[in-house]
């Protein structure tokens, strides 16, 4: 059984020991960490295609068939100051949209996201004429 030490601080002056500081090592002193910390890397596969999304058939006539549309209380800029500028003045830092949380797209109302084409909801009720009668 191989047990670990952690290393201390260095002092300020030593540069030497400045980089293994905190890091758990094994009693003979090797470089190599003891413990295994999970990594951030995205592993990626080979020669797997990217599947396009397909327009839906027929789509929804508010939004084109994207599901999205621009944000009405930012109005699609993502910030909420300065709504009139397409930049903003020098020194000027943006105030996020809470809405879209910057992005400046919403959900579409009509198609609730989805993209394809709905109709109005409601009651359709039967046209009265008068010839009928």
């Amino acid at each position: 059984m191989t047990a670990f030490v952690a290393a201390l601080p260095a002092p300020p002056g030593d540069s030497a020991a400045s980089s293994s500081v905190f890091l758990p090592r094994y009693e003979n002193g090797s470089s190599r960490l003891a413990v295994s910390k999970p990594s951030w890397i995205v592993r990626t596969e080979s020669n797997v295609r990217r599947q396009k999304m397909k327009r839906p058939d027929p789509p929804c006539v508010v939004c084109d068939g994207s599901g999205r549309i621009d944000c009405h209380y930012c109005r699609g800029r993502g910030r909420t100051n300065c709504l009139d500028l397409i930049m903003l003045p020098k020194g000027e830092w943006p105030k996020w949209c809470k809405v879209c949380g910057g992005s400046g797209l919403g959900h579409c109302n009509r198609c609730l996201g989805t993209g394809e084409y709905r109709d109005v909801m409601g009651f359709h009720f039967m046209k009265n004429t008068r010839d009928s009668t």
